[in-house]
C-alpha cells in the first residue's frame, strides 16, 4: 500500500506517517523506484498509534510498546506502561482538584454573596 492510500485510508496525513516511519513505529519496503510500500496491516498499527496518542502517551512510549516488532507488543511492558500513564493522571486529577479548590476559595472571597460590585482582590 502507497502512503497516499495509507493517509486515505487512516486519516493520517503522510507527514505524520513519514514521521512514524522515522521513529521506527511503522515499516514500509521501498519499491524500485523508491516509493514506499506498506503492509496492509500498518493501517491497524497507525489506528493503534493515534489512539495511544489520544489517551495522552508520547511517541517514545509508543515506540517503547511497539518496539521493533510491530506483530508482538510484550503484555507486561504494556501493563507496566499503562499503569505509569494512570498514576500520571491521577497525579494531574489530584492537582486539578487543589487548583479548583484554590479557586473557589478564592471566589467565595471575591463574591461572598454572589453579589455584584467591586472586589478587592488580596
Amino acid at each position: 500500500m502507497q502512503i497516499g492510500d495509507l493517509s486515505d485510508r487512516s486519516g493520517v496525513s503522510r507527514d505524520a506517517l513519514r514521521l512514524y516511519e522515522r521513529r521506527g513505529l511503522i515499516r514500509a519496503d521501498r519499491k524500485a523506484n523508491g516509493y514506499r510500500d506498506f503492509p496492509k496491516e500498518t493501517e491497524a498499527v497507525v489506528g493503534l498509534i493515534r489512539l495511544a496518542q489520544a489517551l495522552g502517551f508520547s511517541l517514545r512510549e509508543i515506540s517503547e510498546l511497539v518496539g521493533g516488532n510491530q506483530a508482538e507488543m510484550d503484555a507486561e511492558a504494556v501493563a507496566d506502561l499503562l499503569r505509569a500513564k494512570l498514576a500520571e493522571i491521577d497525579d494531574k486529577v489530584a492537582r486539578l482538584l487543589q487548583l479548583r479548590g484554590m479557586l473557589e476559595a478564592r471566589l467565595a472571597n471575591v463574591c461572598p454573596l454572589g453579589l455584584g460590585g467591586r472586589a478587592r482582590v488580596s
